[in-house]
């Protein structure tokens, strides 16, 4: 379902990616494409939903010494330049897990974040993620999958989440996503329920958003933007990289969003 002139847009990028300063523009930059969420991923080492894009983005944030605590950090900024969008944080169970899920849950609260979103903890054993959520007044965010069988499926619903997000396609993301008859099926199984649902994996192109737009609250789009940063990023030209990165960025957050 889309919005009065535009489709809503959840817009993933990798905290710290290809390096703070950067990643901070493209976040300006998504939000002046029209994006009404953004999604911020910490960087992991092995990112087991992502594909060669996101994976080679996390990797490039570790080697320069992103950590959990800088991408809070770098949450918290993006919350004071953008305080009117809601920001999901994305990432794995073992860095919530590690400092304790209510601690990390807590620090997240701190620093702005309005949802996360955890792919490795299933909503119905998440070691406390919902209960520490709710503590803080956030939104545990969710993933559904076409390969979940409807019982699951409606087991899910029923528990009314205010959000879910459902993959298109099971695997990794990043490769091109086919939307078809059977994509728009398993969307519409959510429309019993409750909860808006934020339906991504492998979205590249405006097309691709219009034909989601009314069966979804939200598009979800992510690896596009990275291979943007990566195709315009040049170490030994921060200034005009940068300024080229906000570009293409922002231009194709407009084509997404664009009814």
């Amino acid at each position: 379902m889309t919005s009065q002139n535009q489709i809503r847009l959840m817009s993933h990028l990798v905290a710290g990616y290809p390096n703070l300063d950067v990643s901070l523009e493209v976040a300006d930059a998504l939000v002046r494409g029209g994006s009404t969420f953004l999604e911020i991923q910490l960087a992991f080492s092995d990112p087991s939903a992502d594909g060669p894009a996101i994976q080679n983005a996390c990797a490039h944030a570790l080697s320069n010494g992103f950590s959990t605590q800088k991408g809070l950090a770098f949450i918290g900024e993006v919350h004071q330049r953008h305080p009117e969008i809601p920001l999901f944080l994305m990432t794995y169970a073992s860095l919530a897990y590690t400092p304790g899920i209510e601690n990390f849950i807590k620090e997240a609260k701190k620093v702005g974040v309005t949802g996360v979103i955890i792919p490795d903890l299933p909503f119905d054993q998440d070691e406390g993620l919902t209960a520490a959520c709710k503590k803080y007044g956030m939104e545990n965010i969710p993933v559904a999958a076409p390969s979940m069988t409807p019982e699951r499926l409606n087991k899910m619903i029923d528990a009314k989440f205010t959000y879910i997000y459902a993959a298109l396609r099971a695997g990794i993301t990043g490769s091109e996503t086919t939307i078809d008859s059977q994509t728009l099926q398993f969307l519409d199984a959510f429309s019993k329920g409750s909860s808006k649902i934020l339906g991504g994996f492998g979205i590249r192109s405006g097309s691709q958003a219009k034909q989601l737009a009314n069966h979804v609250y939200a598009v979800v789009a992510g690896s596009v933007f990275v291979h943007e940063i990566t195709t315009h990023y040049n170490p030994q030209n921060e200034n005009e990289s940068k300024m080229k990165i906000a570009s293409a960025v922002e231009t194709k957050a407009k084509e997404i969003t664009s009814l």
